[in-house]
């Protein structure tokens, strides 16, 4: 089909078609340039969602996928950056209480924009054993709602996910310092629920 010679659009101006063009690749995540953050989703997973799955490295440089970890329970938190003073508390924490959600068949999953020797390093100098996964390209925390409005880390953001891969329990701007306690009193109630 030919194009007519007319409908040429004359330096200097634009098409309704191009127009709409632009504006339509400029909108589209893909089209963002290699590096550059990912805009902040508006609104994270509600409780009741399937929690959106995802392949993120872990600290020993190996693919970790979300639903690997079906058949528990998986508190996943995004966390602003290792060896922080609040993000060294929550991980801390969880640490600290790792024997308990091991004993309710959960996991711990953490999520930051780190690198993977990052993430390394953080856990052999803290002593933490769960995964930290790093999600440099800012997609994860993304999809979650969980990004910063700077687009450049994670907000302190919970969730609480069934073995069948369910969202069960949504935390918005956590306080670090009592996080984890909050999350096994909610995970020994929704398991109570569940066997009711």
């Amino acid at each position: 089909m030919e194009i007519s010679r007319k409908a040429a659009v004359r330096p200097g101006s634009l098409s309704l078609f191009g127009l709409a063009l632009t504006l339509a690749i400029a909108a589209c995540p893909l089209a963002r340039a290699a590096g550059e953050p990912a805009a902040p989703a508006s609104e994270p997973p509600a409780v009741g969602a399937t929690a959106p799955d995802f392949t993120l490295n872990s600290q020993e440089g190996r693919p970790v996928n979300l639903h690997d970890f079906r058949g528990k329970w998986v508190v996943l938190y995004f966390y602003p950056k290792d060896m922080t003073t609040g993000c060294t508390i929550e991980a801390h924490d969880f640490q600290r209480d790792i024997a308990q959600y091991e004993h309710r068949n959960a996991v711990i999953v953490g999520v930051s924009e780190d690198t993977v020797d990052s993430h390394k390093e953080f856990c052999a100098k803290e002593g933490l054993d769960f995964k930290l996964l790093s999600d440099a390209s800012h997609q994860v925390a993304s999809l979650y709602g969980s990004l910063a409005p700077n687009g450049a880390v994670a907000m302190r953001n919970t969730f609480l996910i069934d073995p069948k891969g369910v969202i069960q329990k949504v935390y918005l701007k956590v306080n670090p310092s009592t996080h984890s306690e909050q999350v096994l009193v909610d995970l020994a109630e929704l398991q109570k629920g569940a066997t009711q």
